[in-house]
Order: C-alpha cells, then sequence, then structure tokens
C-alpha cells in the first residue's frame, strides 16, 4: 500500500499465510484483519476496496492487517470455497492479536472477503472472543449465504452492483434488522466511490464531524 507495508509470511493449518501489515502514526489501538475478494476472479491483498478499508483503520489508529487467502500470492494451499479462508482469518488473528489484552478486533472485508469474516465472527464469538466490529462492504450473498452478524456491522453497498444485486442483500438482512448504507450510483467495485467508502467507515467509528477533519 506504500513503502513502509510490511510483508510477512506466517503459520497456518494450510501452512504459510501472506500477510501485509500497516502500522498507524500514533499509538496502536487495536488491529484490523481485512479480507479480499474471490481468489479466482483476481482478489488479493492488494485489492482497491480492501486497501481503502486499510487506510480508514490506519487513520483510526488500528494496525491494518491484509492476509492474501490460500493459494494467494504467497500463501500456501489451494481455493477452498470459503471454508478453509475462515480458518486462514483465524489463524491471522492469532497470530497478530494476543488471546488476552485490551487490543480491539475489528474485521473487515469486500464480496468474498465479507462473506468469509461473517463465518470468522461467528467462530470468534463461540470461543468467547469480543469483535468491536465488522465492515462489509458488497457483500457476497449469493454463492453463499453469509452467517448471521452481530449489531455493530456497518453494511456498505452499491446501488447499482451487478454482481451481488442490492435486492439480495436487503433480502439477507431483512430478518436480521441490519441496516443496509446504499452507495447510490455504485457499482460492485465502488469504481469514483473509494473515497467515500472510507468517509462512512470513519464516519462510523468517529462521528460525521471528527470523520471529516481525520479524512481532510
Amino acid at each position: 500500500m506504500n513503502a513502509h507495508t510490511e510483508i510477512r509470511i506466517v503459520a497456518s493449518r494450510a501452512g504459510t499465510i501472506e500477510v501485509a501489515i500497516d502500522e498507524p502514526a500514533g499509538d496502536v489501538r487495536g488491529v484490523a484483519v481485512i479480507a479480499h475478494p474471490h481468489p479466482l476472479f483476481g482478489g488479493t491483498l492488494d485489492n482497491k476496496v480492501v486497501q481503502t478499508l486499510a487506510r480508514a483503520f490506519l487513520a483510526l489508529g488500528y494496525r491494518a492487517v491484509r492476509p492474501n487467502f490460500r493459494g494467494v500470492g504467497q500463501s500456501s494451499g489451494v481455493h477452498d470455497e470459503g471454508r478453509g479462508e475462515v480458518e486462514d482469518m483465524l489463524d491471522v488473528i492469532d497470530h497478530f492479536v494476543p488471546a488476552k489484552g485490551d487490543a480491539e478486533l475489528v474485521l473487515a472485508g469486500f464480496s468474498f472477503g465479507a462473506m468469509v469474516q461473517t463465518f470468522v465472527a461467528r467462530a470468534l464469538a463461540a470461543r468467547g472472543s469480543a469483535v468491536r466490529g465488522l465492515v462489509l462492504v458488497g457483500l457476497s450473498v449469493t454463492r453463499v449465504a453469509p452467517a448471521a452478524v452481530p449489531e455493530q456491522t456497518l453494511l456498505i453497498h452499491g446501488e447499482k452492483d451487478d454482481t451481488v444485486p442490492l435486492q439480495a442483500v436487503l433480502d439477507w438482512a431483512r430478518p436480521l434488522d441490519l441496516a443496509v448504507l446504499v452507495v447510490p450510483g455504485a457499482d460492485h467495485f465502488f469504481h469514483h466511490r473509494l473515497t467515500l467508502i472510507k468517509r462512512l467507515v470513519l464516519s462510523a467509528w468517529l462521528g460525521v464531524d471528527r470523520a471529516s477533519q481525520v479524512a481532510s
């Protein structure tokens, strides 16, 4: 993402996972683990939406951690339709987030990565681990139904998404009483809307006035 991005190889159940790490300028508030879109359609940790989410959480004081799913880049293994990818994220979290400590954990993801993070959140809840919140952008709901998510979830979707239709996301969110933040005119990849994605994340965490100051 920038000259200061660190690339690290960490151990996983599939062998190893390639991870990009960016550190905030000041004190570290917590860790944001950000999952990329579908690897069979070109998704990697360098995806522009993923990088935008990383920048937002860096501005909020989080260490931004962007893993490559198994079979992508220097990560071992082969694509596993989301099952093994959940294990990948849990292994990354175990590496970067202390089992006991005050660091906040945020899960974020785009498209396929957002779907994976819903199951990661469920697995963490089952073992009693707290998550500060989820940010799900362009959530994939058509191939695999996401897991139910906690109320502290920010769900962002494009009005003109022709990969994951907005109506399908609304149908998924309705029984959960989960609000959907719709970006007018945006397609699945949020072309020309990335700055707005960052502002929405900042606003959700900081409030509108302070978010404008941080984003500027």
